[in-house]
């Protein structure tokens, strides 16, 4: 087989992560020829520095909670003598590792060709890969580079006294204090995880209440848990000014009142986003640029193809929702594109979201505030965990709300469900079921048929659905 033969192929992919992957892997389910390039690790951010170690550190957390808990309030006589971090740190990328290994075994049994090095547009159906030379993909280019912490003006990040999430995932000890900038997902998990691991801990927000993408009484109720738990939260406040310190850093927050406050700590973590990687990719070789925020948008959303035909893009360099379960679908997506196929557009109002903090948080569909702002007469229903006798067992207080369309008389919700939110321990296992309840469009009713096991958190969500159907008992 001759170079040229050897480099040409059906579908190019730029990114091994759980978009690029799941694109390859299904492309050639469906009998096309597939390259993979990849400059690092086969797996990309969620893997190796996101979601998998993130919340394998969370569930250690989870472990050393529940020990003080047990003592504090079961009776427990136990304690956490000290932290193994090494050993957390062993287990954690023994994980990844394991989960590094399956991804590459399914790409080799699937005879998709991974090419290590970095990859740069060429034209709009040519790549050149470091290394390998020049690649041709008959059908079409999937970008799938994903993202980076984002930084802020002013602030450098030194990887020990100012940190990202990535160096805070690799940090080699735990701080005794941590101020966190950044109350969206990222931001508050890492709060929770060092307040477990007995940090004091300030998590500071410019907008008026954490998680501010979601459902106002769900940023209520996770502060109030954090607080709960010693967190000092700090919302609607911003950071002025900082001076690094040979142990740490020296803060100047201002707060919503106007008052400045100086806040010491080990460490300053950053956690106001991400950012695309398009680092090298050369865009406008192939007759692409991207947006002002670094995203290169599809010109059509329902097959994620760009301006370019045969180009598309999935995962973090989209701008919408970022999360890896989303970029899952639109390589899914785009793969059946390429392949011939009618491929089914990402419906990504019935994306779940999911914070892993303690207390977690789960959603799907709009917030009450969404639905107002669309003109819609709703219903809206709210129930605290703590009125079931499980929500009192785990004592983490939290709750279930339910925003649903309100057609008709009657004066109960005779339409279809709009949103779901959930707030409390272990929700991220019960936001499945509101997720099929929006994407089908069921109604309370529909959901109030449905008989929810005794004792457990989800009868909450369940007595929610039938308050609003007109059949609750306990709510009114």
């Amino acid at each position: 087989m001759s170079q040229t033969e050897t480099n040409t192929t059906d579908v190019l992919v730029i990114g091994g992560g759980t978009g690029g992957y799941s694109t390859a892997l299904r492309a050639a389910s469906l009998g096309l020829r597939v390259v993979l390039a990849e400059r690092d690790l086969v797996g990309g951010t969620c893997l190796h520095r996101g979601c998998i170690p993130s919340k394998a550190m969370l569930h250690a957390a989870e472990l050393v909670d529940g020990i003080t808990e047990a003592r504090e309030r079961w009776g427990v006589k136990a304690t956490v003598d000290s932290l193994d971090w090494p050993a957390l740190v062993a287990t954690r990328d023994a994980i990844v590792a394991r989960n590094h290994q399956g991804v590459a075994g399914h790409l080799r049994a699937a005879q998709v060709r991974v090419v290590q090095g970095s990859a740069r547009l060429t034209g709009p159906r040519t790549v050149h890969i470091e290394g390998a030379g020049e690649f041709t993909a008959r059908r079409g280019i999937v970008l799938a580079t994903g993202s980076r912490p984002r930084l802020l003006p002013g602030l450098v990040a030194d990887g020990r006294r100012v940190v990202t999430s990535d160096d805070a995932l690799f940090a080699t000890e735990l701080p005794a204090s941590v101020l966190v900038l950044g109350g969206g997902a990222i931001g508050v998990e890492y709060a929770s995880f060092h307040r477990s691991m007995g940090a004091e801990v300030t998590l500071v927000e410019a907008a008026g209440r954490l998680l501010p993408l979601e459902d106002e009484d769900v940023g209520r109720h996770l502060a109030r848990g954090l607080r709960k738990r010693g967190i000092t939260v700090r919302t609607g406040s911003t950071l002025t000014a900082t001076e690094l310190l040979p142990d740490g850093v020296r803060a100047t927050v201002r707060t919503p009142k106007g008052d400045e406050l100086v806040v010491g700590a080990e460490r300053l973590l950053i956690a106001v986003g991400r950012v695309p990687v398009t680092d090298g990719l050369d865009l406008a070789a192939a007759g692409l640029s991207a947006d002002e925020r670094g995203f290169v948008a599809p010109a059509d959303r329902s097959r994620l193809e760009t301006a370019v035909p045969g180009i598309h893009v999935v995962g973090d360099l989209l701008p919408s929702l970022g999360l890896a379960h989303a970029s899952f679908a639109e390589g899914l997506l785009v793969a059946e594109t390429l392949a011939g196929l009618p491929g089914r557009a990402v419906d990504y109002a019935t994306v779940p979201r999911v914070t892993y903090s303690s207390p977690q948080t789960a959603s799907v569909g709009l917030t009450e505030a969404e639905a107002r702002a669309r003109g819609l007469e709703i219903k809206v229903n709210t129930m605290p965990l703590a009125a079931t006798a499980k929500g009192m067992v785990h004592g983490q207080g939290g709750m279930v709300k339910v925003i649903a369309a309100a057609e008709g008389a009657g004066g109960h919700a005779t339409g279809p469900v709009l949103g779901v939110h959930l707030v409390g321990p272990h929700v991220s296992e019960m936001i499945a079921e509101g997720q099929l309840i929006v994407a089908w469009d069921a109604e309370p009713s529909d959901v109030a048929a449905h008989i929810h096991a005794h004792p457990t958190l989800s009868e909450a969500v369940g007595e929610t659905f039938l308050t609003l159907a007109g059949r609750g008992l306990h709510q009114h």
